[in-house]
């Protein structure tokens, strides 16, 4: 990147972060406020970068941004399409594949995720692909944001990796590789015939697993639309959630949040996750990015 390009990033950055107000991404509006918008820390925070390198990218100095902080930041500034595929390219940087852990979330999306601050709640692709979690969300099933390549998908590490499974009871797991091959036939079946990405990772899924074959031959074909899970979780036990899916216009995201199930104790475990904190899950292998 020149100097040129990278001193019309920082200014970008800068009038997208003085448009926003701090009530519009979950911030408290404290009355002594210097700037109209969001100051620089509170970017950082929302991106999950340190202040300094934030300050960097501002000033039209640092390192060139990776697609994952490009990303970061077009999420906390709540950027339109647009404007993220702009930002891209000021950073001299490939847009995204559109499926991909760097995908483009809608900003509405993202506004419902920030209001949904006592349940925990995400936003994933039509490939179970985890775009964003709030904290609760991440507390309850573990971060998911560090996986690349085809293991970005949960249907994917759910029929080729093991350490995938631990979320849910051994008794479940029936029901759930049924659920998640149903699931996928939808997805995939709404998409354009000219669609290679779904494609491809039914074609690997057929090779590799033998359980995805047998099940993908049953033709069964529904989206996963509201469920009650048992989920294992590594300090609370078993917890029964409720999951709720609101779908995106073209189908191609969705904003899943947890409930109690009426009848158990969960409504008390969940409130515990704010307490329990952040639980671990299997450290992702080192891929390049899809696309």
């Amino acid at each position: 990147m020149g100097s040129a390009q990278y001193t019309e990033l920082g200014a970008f950055l800068r009038s997208r972060r003085d448009r926003i107000r701090p009530g519009d991404v979950g911030l408290p509006s404290g009355p002594r406020r210097r700037v109209p918008g969001l100051r620089r820390d509170e970017v950082a925070q929302l991106a999950g970068a340190s202040v300094d390198y934030y300050n960097e990218l501002e000033r039209g100095a640092g390192s060139q941004p990776s697609e994952q902080m490009l990303a970061a930041l077009a999420r906390a500034l709540r950027l339109t399409a647009d404007e993220r595929d702009y930002l891209y390219h000021l950073a001299d940087r490939p847009v995204p594949v559109q499926g991909t852990a760097a995908s483009h979330v809608h900003p509405g999306m993202l506004d419902l995720l920030d209001r949904l601050t006592s349940t925990p709640a995400q936003v994933i692709t039509d490939l179970h692909v985890t775009l964003v979690q709030n904290p609760l969300a991440v507390a309850l099933l573990g971060d998911q944001s560090g996986f690349r390549g085809a293991r970005a998908s949960f249907v994917h590490r759910w029929f080729t990796d093991p350490a995938a499974r631990h979320l849910y009871p051994g008794a479940d797991h029936r029901t759930q590789s049924r659920a998640f091959v149903a699931d996928l036939r939808a997805a995939a079946a709404r998409r354009d015939a000219k669609d290679t990405e779904a494609s491809s990772m039914i074609a690997s899924l057929l090779e590799t697993s033998p359980e995805f074959a047998t099940l993908w031959a049953d033709h069964d074909v529904a989206f996963r639309r509201d469920d009650r899970k048992r989920i294992n979780h590594p300090a609370l036990g078993m917890i029964e959630v409720n999951c709720l899916n609101l779908f995106s216009e073209d189908g191609r995201q969705r904003l899943l949040w947890f409930t109690p199930a009426l009848g158990t104790d969960s409504a008390d475990l969940l409130n515990l996750l704010a307490v329990i904190g952040t639980q671990e899950v299997a450290a992702p292998t080192q891929e390049s990015p899809a696309g």
